[in-house]
């Protein structure tokens, strides 16, 4: 194809770009303005586009297990090693707080995937709690919010 065998974009054809082009930049401004992660993807997702206040705490959610070879481990909290995500284990914290046999769900994901291994005899659910000052960490602790031992 040579340069003379280009024709000419139509007014239609340059309306249709332009008005898309428009559209998409109104539901970025809007997406950003409104900072909700319903925004989503015309926006940012909230929970990665800031740092904390500087003197604030940070808090971390993670389940330990207590193997049958007497470790205590992290059990990641990812679908891939434990069947169930770190999300949805924190937005049922509540309900686990009450009901410790919730995590059995954990413990069933990390056997499944995890054959090999020796097999949690009990579970922690914690949350490492780091405090900062002026954006610099001060301390850390560790809190658990249930316990679940294994029942086969």
């Amino acid at each position: 194809m040579s340069g003379s065998d280009v024709r000419p974009v139509s007014r239609g054809s340059l309306a249709w770009r332009v008005l898309a082009a428009v559209a998409l930049v109104v539901l970025l401004v809007n997406g950003s303005l409104r900072m909700e992660d319903d925004a989503w993807p015309f926006g940012p997702m909230s929970q990665y586009a800031f740092s904390p206040p500087e003197d604030d705490t940070v808090v971390i959610t993670r389940v330990d297990g207590l193997l049958t070879d007497g470790h205590r481990v992290e059990l990641p909290l990812r679908v891939e090693t434990a069947g169930i995500s770190r999300a949805e284990i924190e937005a049922r914290i509540p309900d686990i707080e009450r009901d410790p046999s919730l995590l059995r769900a954990v413990s069933d994901g990390w056997t499944a995937r995890n054959p090999a291994s020796p097999r949690p005899v009990e579970l922690y659910l914690v949350q490492d709690e780091t405090r900062l000052h002026r954006g610099q960490p001060t301390g850390t602790s560790e809190v658990t919010l249930a316990q679940w031992r294994v029942v086969p």
